[in-house]
C-alpha cells in the first residue's frame, strides 16, 4: 500500500500547488465560490485532510497518487487553506487579466 504523508512539503512545493490550484479556480472564473467554500470549511481542513486518505482507494486511482498525495497533505494545515484564499483575493498581474470590449 502507498504510504501517505511520509514527508512535508517544501515551501516551494507548498508555493507551487497554492499558484496552481489559484491558477485553475481563476481559469475557470470560481473565485468567489471557491473563496466562500474555503472560507466556510477551514476549521475542517485538518479532518477532511484525513478524511481524504480514508477515501485515496477511490480517488486516487482516478486523480493520480502523486497530485492526490501532494494536494492532502497541503490542505491539512489550515494555514495552508488561508494562504490560497489570499492568492485568490489578490488581483491577477494586469497583464494576465482579459479585458473584455464594452
Amino acid at each position: 500500500m502507498f504510504d501517505f504523508w511520509e514527508t512535508e512539503l517544501t515551501e516551494e512545493e507548498t508555493s507551487s500547488l497554492l499558484e496552481k490550484a489559484a491558477h485553475e479556480v481563476r481559469r475557470r472564473n470560481m473565485v468567489v465560490p471557491a473563496v466562500l467554500a474555503l472560507e466556510m470549511h477551514k476549521p475542517l481542513a485538518y479532518v477532511g485532510a484525513h478524511a481524504s486518505v480514508a477515501l485515496a482507494p477511490f480517488i486516487a486511482p482516478i486523480t493520480g497518487y502523486e497530485r492526490y498525495n501532494d494536494y492532502t497533505r497541503l490542505f491539512s494545515k489550515r494555514e495552508n487553506v488561508e494562504r490560497l484564499i489570499q492568492l485568490l483575493e489578490r488581483d491577477p498581474a494586469p497583464e494576465k487579466m482579459m479585458e473584455k470590449p464594452c
